[in-house]
Order: C-alpha cells, then structure tokens, then sequence
C-alpha cells in the first residue's frame, strides 16, 4: 500500500467536495419552464396518439388483405373480434398496489387458507400416482438375431 502524500489528500479533498455539489438541490422551475414543459408533454402525447391511430390502420389494412387473400385460398377464416379500448390508467394512491400486482386468483399474492391447507401432490416426492405414459418396467431384451418386429398398420413412408 503506498504511503498518504499531499497530493492524494489534495484529490480526496476536491472528490469530497464535487460530491457535495452534485448532491445539492435544484432551483424550482420559473413559470415559462413549467409551460414550455407542459406545452411539450401536450405534444409529445398527441404525437404519440397520432402513432397510435396510423398503427391501427395499417393492423386494420393487413387484416383485411389476409383475410381476402385467405379466402381467395380456400382457408378457413373466423369472424374478427372486436377489442375494446384499454380504459386509461388511474394513478394509483401512494402505497397502494398497482392492479394485476398480485397473482390471479390469489388476493394481494397470498394464499387463500384453503390454497394452504391443501395437500402437495408430487410424484418426484411420492405423494402422487406415478403418470399412466410411465413405463411399468424395462424393455424386455431380444435374442441376438431376431428381425425387428413392424406393425403392419404402420404407413410406409419414403423420406430419402
């Protein structure tokens, strides 16, 4: 470790003090820096409502040219579903959880009591019947030389 010179105190000195600059507070924004704030936030969402509505269009526009392009196909086509507009998010009260926060079915992300008072049922821990697809033994071994047996109402297929 090197021995504390004048010169490493000197930068610890000015490190301490642009610390303390940069942690002080800002000055309150004048009047016109509050408007051309908002003024610019207006913007910014019209901009982004514009967006919106030209993307709409053009999902509406591939839309309709698949659907017409199926058709003309032979495919088979469901009627569209309408979607409802999403209902525009409500600031949510401090300390409240914003909604969806919690797992479905599960108020505020904790179990019901009927949720934990349910058994856990696992076959890995052998508190749950093994599955029906689980092999009830090993394969039987063939004599060496027995041809391989083939269903014969299995379709043959060429893939070469």
């Amino acid at each position: 470790m090197k021995p504390a010179t004048p010169m490493n105190g000197i930068a610890a000195l000015a490190l301490v003090l642009a610390a303390a600059s940069a942690h002080a507070a800002l000055p309150p924004p004048t009047q016109a820096q509050q408007e051309a704030a908002a003024a610019k936030k207006a913007q910014a969402d019209a901009q982004a409502a514009k967006d919106k509505a030209l993307l709409a269009t053009s999902i509406d526009a591939v839309t309709a040219r698949w659907r017409a392009r199926a058709g003309a196909q032979g495919w088979k086509t469901n009627a569209p579903v309408a979607v409802a507009a999403a209902a525009p998010a409500a600031p949510a009260a401090a300390g409240a959880p914003a909604a969806g926060a919690a797992p479905a079915g599960q108020p505020e992300g904790k179990l019901t009591p009927a949720g934990a008072a349910a058994p856990i049922k696992s076959e890995k821990l052998g508190t749950a019947p093994p599955s029906t697809d689980v092999k009830a033994g090993p394969t039987k071994a063939e004599p060496r030389g027995t041809p391989p047996t083939v269903r014969k109402d299995t379709p043959k297929v060429d893939n070469r």
